[in-house]
């Protein structure tokens, strides 16, 4: 098939077409290189990428419509997968703007390219953020999500509203996947393990929120790339039995879904720390803060919908993940270092 990532050169989007292109799909990656973090740590990704067959980079800004229509007008897409946005929880509280052009207008410009281009399946990430001050645990696709607690989580709460209505009224067939934490091997220097590794590696102190009463459903990237290929040929078709009196909000009528990937075992943070201690042969020296501001004390996914649908099921232990990421990161910056 040919293939549509948006943020291929991001964490999540480049180790799905790696996986794409293993699978002889051939992909065309959108990205705008932004510098929301190390603008160089993304051309090494795209680096990789472009040395592969049947790989072809558009460099664009999502939210310029015209730039979407060209690319669309370029190639006829088997698939699109949207990974694409302005990510950070912390940094929607200081640059709301950046979120609002990019989760929210880009998204529009790849809905409309799609309906146009009667794309057969649009998949697309939305994030466990969107759980906002839910208490319930484990989160479930049918819980509601109307409580944010912060603009980000909003821009993907919207990006749910936005699909479903594109699967309403053009019939163009939308998956959202929740994600949670994602980490692993060429991951996103804004992401707690990866400043807490960059922190002890050079002896400085790491700050622990919420005096470290935290947990996490952190997800090996492998097994999030894993869902997102097995949900590729699982198309949503609309359920004709849904309840409008008692509506599941996780699906519809329409040919619209979302689920949650995540790994189901959540992680205590402190726990998370000293695994990772481990894993790369340094202490931690802590300092333990209150709560921040947009964040939450713990996530944990409920992926029964997606085990049922393809047979999803993460097998990466974080012990496992932590120390594959460690050894990229030793190897990788080690290299940097040895270029400068």
């Amino acid at each position: 098939m040919k293939i549509l990532v948006t943020g291929a050169a991001g964490f999540v989007g480049f180790h799905t077409v790696k996986r794409l292109l293993e699978e002889g799909h051939l992909v065309v990656g959108a990205d705008n290189f932004n510098d929301y973090y190390e603008v160089r740590l993304k051309e090494d990704r795209a680096a990789q990428l472009l040395g592969c067959d049947g790989f072809e980079l558009a460099r664009i800004h999502l939210e310029d419509s015209a730039a979407v229509q060209g690319l669309f007008a370029g190639h006829s897409f088997d698939r699109v997968i949207h990974l694409a946005a302005q990510a950070g929880v912390r940094y929607s509280l200081q640059n709301p703007h950046a979120y609002v052009a990019s989760n929210v207008a880009g998204f529009t410009n790849i809905l409309e390219a799609c309906r146009y281009q009667k794309t057969p399946h649009l998949i697309y990430a939305s994030s466990s953020s969107v759980y906002g001050a839910n208490a319930k645990m484990p989160f479930s696709e049918g819980d509601a999500v109307d409580h944010p607690v912060s603009l980000y989580a909003a821009t993907k709460k919207a990006n749910e509203l936005f699909a479903h209505t594109y699967s309403h009224l053009y019939g163009l067939p939308t998956t959202g996947l929740r994600f949670f934490t994602v980490y692993g091997p060429w991951g996103r220097p804004d992401m707690a393990y990866f400043s807490f590794t960059r922190k002890m590696m050079a002896g400085e102190k790491i700050q622990v929120f919420n005096h470290g009463d935290m947990r996490r459903d952190f997800t090996y990237i492998d097994d999030i790339v894993e869902g997102i290929v097995r949900l590729m040929d699982y198309i949503p078709q609309g359920d004709p039995s849904w309840d409008r009196l008692h509506p599941d909000p996780a699906a519809s009528y329409a040919p619209y879904r979302v689920y949650n990937i995540g790994n189901n075992r959540p992680v205590e943070l402190m726990h998370f720390i000293r695994t990772l201690e481990d894993a790369i042969g340094k202490k931690a020296e802590i300092e333990l803060l209150p709560m921040q501001a947009g964040d939450v004390a713990e996530t944990f996914a409920d992926i029964d919908a997606l085990q049922a649908a393809v047979g999803f099921k993460p097998y990466t232990p974080i012990e496992e993940g932590l120390r594959r990421f460690a050894a990229w990161y030793i190897s990788y910056y080690a290299d940097q270092q040895a270029n400068v």
